[in-house]
């Protein structure tokens, strides 16, 4: 006996509530009759997914997090195939859940949302912002199909295809006796109060710079906020360094910032759009990578 995508359904409902009444509600169904579908597809897998509490929900064994990931891959295909039967030959149409990077999102995500939407128009990209850990974590429980991010430190069972790259800067207030410089050594500004972008990953990136010439930066504030660093620099709270460059040397409080290319050899870091390398991509996702593609091979990233 084989299950069916509709007891997958059942359990992917049951593993997000961590209940079976909030699912049985979500489905339309009563408790007795989901708790029969869970059972049967456990049994017909031969495995435990679930952990039942009295009164208390469910939990996940191991095994049904490893299942979890791969009910929802099945379920997505399912409706992409759906969707093209549908859809009579338009083979990408439906939603596509994207993860990106938070500092990335305000750069990117509009122009290759609307390039996607010009050579997809059926085509629904759903959108969850977040730090790296966490869309890591999304990527690889299949919450999310793919993501944009900085390549660094990512999860091993993660495919990374390169998109760019960007060149660390440094940041100064307009007015800085150096501001004006083609190019800045780290030593030079290693008595002045440092601005960090405090992110995990990123902060190790931005500090490694320092260590590697045996500086050790005055570090005045910390900040997850890549506009709120701008606005303290603009308002001569310090510098920083950061590798993204809006287009306006304004920031909100109507502040100015100079970016100056850095002395030293520094390390770039690496765009990529990564998903899970034990999850078959929908053609959705397929889809977007070759967007993500054509739109970074037609720009020259600072």
């Amino acid at each position: 006996m084989s299950f069916s995508l509709r007891q997958l359904r059942h359990f992917v409902s049951i593993a997000e509530h961590r209940n079976i009444s909030g699912a049985a509600k979500e489905l339309f169904m009563s408790q007795p009759a989901l708790s029969a579908s869970l059972t049967q597809l456990e049994e017909t897998l031969g495995l435990q997914l679930l952990i039942r509490h009295h009164a208390r929900g469910v939990s996940l064994t191991p095994s049904g997090t490893a299942f979890l990931a791969q009910a929802r891959s099945l379920l997505a295909h399912s409706e992409e195939v759906a969707a093209t039967g549908r859809a009579l030959g338009v083979s990408v149409e439906g939603v596509l859940p994207v993860g990106c990077f938070w500092t990335l999102s305000p750069f990117f995500l509009p122009s290759l949302i609307v390039l996607a939407r010009e050579h997809h128009p059926e085509l629904s990209i759903q959108v969850t912002e977040g730090p790296l850990d966490e869309l890591e974590r999304l990527l690889l429980t299949g919450r999310i199909e793919c993501a944009l991010l900085y390549d660094i430190d990512l999860n091993p069972s993660l495919t990374r295809h390169a998109l760019t790259q960007v060149q660390p800067h440094v940041l100064l207030p307009e007015q800085h006796p150096l501001a004006s410089s083609e190019l800045i050594s780290l030593r030079s500004l290693r008595d002045e109060p440092f601005i960090l972008l405090d992110l995990p990953h990123s902060r190790d990136y931005f500090l490694g710079f320092f260590a590697k010439w045996g500086l050790q930066p005055n570090i005045r504030h910390r900040s997850q906020s890549f506009e709120l660093i701008r606005g303290l620099v603009a308002s001569g709270e310090g510098y920083s360094i950061l590798n993204l460059q809006p287009a306006s040397r304004q920031t909100y409080d109507g502040g100015r910032v100079r970016c100056i290319p850095i002395k030293e050899k520094v390390a770039p870091l690496s765009i990529v759009l990564a998903h899970s390398t034990s999850l078959r991509q929908t053609q959705r996702a397929l889809a977007f990578r070759r967007c993500c593609e054509e739109y970074f091979s037609g720009q020259a990233v600072d």
